[in-house]
């Protein structure tokens, strides 16, 4: 099942992000693709902001994974942007981040994808003139509840 949502504006994106944050599972991904300057580290804040968390959400392009631990359930946000091979998401240890938690995934491709799991939500973010666009793609068990 894919669905496009257009997102005109800001307010736009933090409403995907809530309606994300507020299915969340422990277990599940959502894997945020697209080019440069798309919008997934905006749309990852807008999710993380609305699944409770208050402080600062820096872009993990260099640090690659920032845990959320406070957050029920912990969310690992993760930005696959500088690795050169998905081996290397093993070498990080990710699978540790991701027991009991959410993971979000920006540049999911550069780890292996994770389109194949049951519990991964897809969001493909595009420009589209003066409007985002994202499709989203839900595993099995993100039916019934796809934001």
């Amino acid at each position: 099942m894919s669905e496009p949502v257009e997102l005109p504006d800001l307010a736009a994106v933090e409403d995907l992000g809530a309606r994300i944050a507020a299915r969340m599972r422990a277990g599940d991904v959502v894997a945020l693709s697209g080019p440069l300057g798309a919008g997934k580290t905006t749309l990852a804040r807008a999710i993380l902001r609305a699944a409770g968390h208050e402080g600062e959400v820096p872009s993990p392009t260099f640090t690659l994974i920032e845990m959320y631990d406070a957050l029920d359930p912990p969310v690992a946000h993760a930005d696959f942007y500088r690795l050169e091979h998905p081996s290397e998401a093993e070498e990080l240890g990710l699978e540790d981040y991701r027991e009991g938690a959410v993971l979000i995934a920006e540049w999911p491709e550069k780890a292996g994808g994770f389109g194949h799991e049951p519990a991964c939500l897809s969001i493909s973010l595009s420009d589209r003139g003066d409007t985002r666009l994202a499709i989203v793609e839900c595993g099995a068990d993100w039916l019934g509840r796809a934001p």
